[in-house]
């Protein structure tokens, strides 16, 4: 054992040799970009330049851009947005004279479209970027590199054990070689000839990788979706159909780089819709089954195939899905003039659900072909409430059931300008009653009638008639294609595994030093250094030398031996410094290695 002695103290930092050994020992130990000396740059393009992307690239700035983006997602969330509901927008902007034109000016109508939040965005991505390559290829050269060499003085490090045995010490050396790499340890022989160097852990910076290459892949598969994605809602009546074009749709939006081009070619026809909900309990009225049988076409030429659509059953078509989103009634109905001419013949009017029981409203519109009792041209207006089941006359109007057990239909009678003719675009579920009339009944108020199916109302003064024929079924499809959704999933799942290990994962060194003493004996050491403070280093050094004991084990002292180890080896200062990247944790004793 050598008898040098270091002169550092806790306090002071090592300027050593073995301060330089420890420091080299601990190096590299992460692929952590170096923290510098704030220093300004110098003067000039140049410099601010080199400046600015030191600063892009750390670590604390990404930090700073991802929570940027969090809180610039508040608005987006809290706000309405244009592309989400235009109407609610243009509502916002009528009912906040202050705020709307602010909102306007700041971007928060569109936030993830908006020049900040690309800005914020892009400054994230290029600090992943510019921050994940060069730890990428420092990784990459450690692997293709050697264990480091071994300190000097092994009985600095945090953990450290010793013994003395009299098997040669190259067969030491390979017995600790073949026993850590037995271990899993990345091992090699020292330079110097005389150690055995090892490291494990490696996946710990391969999980801290592969989380921040997923964030890229999620950063970058979310802005694609925004980008290419589209969605578009449409009633479909039983026995109609639906072409994938934009003229289909009841509403539709999509991302800044969509084009009409984009939408994938398929139509489909609804067939029928079954609803069955539970009859009895306390969960009476909830949905057991709600299925659409549909027979669907891809492309202009494509056989036609059936299939059920069901709840979260989507179907899927190229990269387009295909959701069944709602369910509803709408009454079929025949409407004559004051000439018995039919000018509407037993059509259905889809009216929209306002509870779970199904009650449901909507307007019934005649725009062509009407004539009043004088002859004229007019439009006529129905609001309309259906109640798919009719709880009675003493019963409030509202559905007793969502199914159809007593229909029933009511309807308010309003005749004139329907206001469809204006340039204006309107609600088809809703009546603009600007320009149009009511009739009036023998009270004088408001003309209206509750209708079961097969019944007729005659408007008032010969006007016309309108029969409630009977109901059909509709279904709601939302049709939606997200691109790159699947790489932002496998981003996800890769970046909590990568964390994962980046957490729970700890990167360690050992070495074994094998050297023949004065006396002749050999003298083996082992020590061991991890990047952060653990517990278990010490246990799994000590299970090590335990398994190397076995194999090299000890042989007594000689109490000349031992005195003499005693005054020189013995530290002046058990508070010995670590280095900077040592952990302060305690020491394995040569004893607790015998006990093994």
């Amino acid at each position: 054992m050598s008898d040098t002695r270091s002169t550092s103290t806790p306090d002071s930092p090592k300027t050593g040799g073995d301060g330089r050994d420890l420091a080299a020992a601990g190096s590299q130990l992460s692929t952590a970009p170096k923290e510098e000396a704030p220093n300004l740059p110098a003067l000039g393009v140049t410099g601010w330049a080199r400046w600015f992307w030191r600063q892009l690239t750390s670590m604390r700035v990404a930090l700073i851009l991802l929570l940027l983006v969090s809180l610039g997602a508040i608005p987006g969330s809290l706000i309405p947005q244009d592309g989400v509901d235009a109407m609610k927008v243009e509502e916002f902007r009528d009912n906040h004279d202050i705020l709307g034109p602010v909102y306007d000016k700041l971007g928060l109508f569109h936030v993830y479209s908006s020049v900040w939040f690309s800005a914020i965005y892009i400054l994230l991505f290029v600090s992943l970027i510019g921050c994940i390559v060069p730890r990428t290829w420092q990784f990459v050269g450690q692997l293709r590199g050697r264990p480091p060499r071994a300190p000097r003085r092994l009985d600095r490090l945090p953990a450290y054990t010793t013994w003395r045995t009299g098997t040669e010490p190259e067969e030491v050396r390979e017995a600790a070689l073949k026993l850590l790499r037995k271990r899993r340890f990345r091992a090699d022989t020292d330079p110097a000839g005389d150690a055995v160097a090892a490291e494990k852990g490696y996946l710990r910076e391969v999980g801290n990788l592969a989380f921040h290459i997923a964030l890229i892949v999620m950063l970058i598969a979310f802005a694609w979706g925004q980008l290419f994605k589209y969605e578009g809602n449409k009633l479909v009546l039983e026995g109609s159909g639906f072409a994938n074009t934009l003229a289909q749709y009841d509403d539709f939006k999509s991302g800044n780089l969509f084009a009409p081009d984009d939408l994938d070619p398929f139509s489909f026809v609804l067939k029928d819709f079954k609803g069955t909900y539970e009859p009895t309990g306390p969960n009476r009225g909830t949905p057991r089954t709600y299925e659409a049988a549909v027979v669907y076409s891809e492309g202009v030429d494509g056989a036609e195939k059936p299939t059920t659509i069901k709840v979260n059953e989507p179907l899927e078509i190229d990269g387009s899905k295909v959701y069944l989103v709602s369910h509803g009634y709408a009454p079929i109905l025949t409407i004559k003039d004051a000439r018995g001419d039919v000018v509407m013949d037993r059509e259905a009017v889809a009216l929209l659900p306002i509870d779970g029981n199904v009650t449901s409203s909507g307007a019934v519109k005649v725009m062509d072909g009407y004539r009043n009792a004088k002859g004229e041209e007019e439009q006529l207006g129905f609001n309309a409430f259906f109640l798919p089941t009719y709880g009675g006359p003493d019963s409030m109007m509202l559905s007793q059931f969502p199914a159809l057990r007593s229909p029933l239909l009511a309807l308010s009678a309003y005749h004139g300008d329907l206001g469809v003719n204006a340039g204006f675009p309107q609600s088809v579920y809703q009546l603009d009653k600007t320009h149009l009339k009511e009739f009036k009944d023998s009270d004088g108020k408001l003309f209206k009638k509750r209708l079961k199916v097969g019944d007729t109302m005659t408007l008032p003064n010969g006007a016309g008639t309108v029969t409630f024929n009977g109901v059909q079924e509709w279904a709601g499809f939302q049709v939606t294609r997200q691109p790159a959704s699947g790489w932002a999933l496998g981003g996800a799942v890769v970046a909590i595994f990568g964390l994962a290990g980046s957490l729970f994962i700890q990167r360690r060194r050992v070495w074994v030093r094998a050297v023949r003493g004065a006396d002749g004996v050999t003298v083996v050491e082992m020590a061991g250094l991890g990047r952060s403070e653990s517990a278990k280093l010490p246990e799994e050094l000590g299970d090590l030398a335990g398994v190397l004991y076995d194999q090299a084990p000890g042989v007594p002292d000689s109490s000349d031996t031992s005195d003499s180890s005693d005054a020189s080896d013995a530290p002046e200062n058990d508070d010995t410094p670590d280095s900077p990247d040592t952990p302060d944790t305690h020491a394995v004793t040569a004893e607790g290695a015998e006990k093994k």
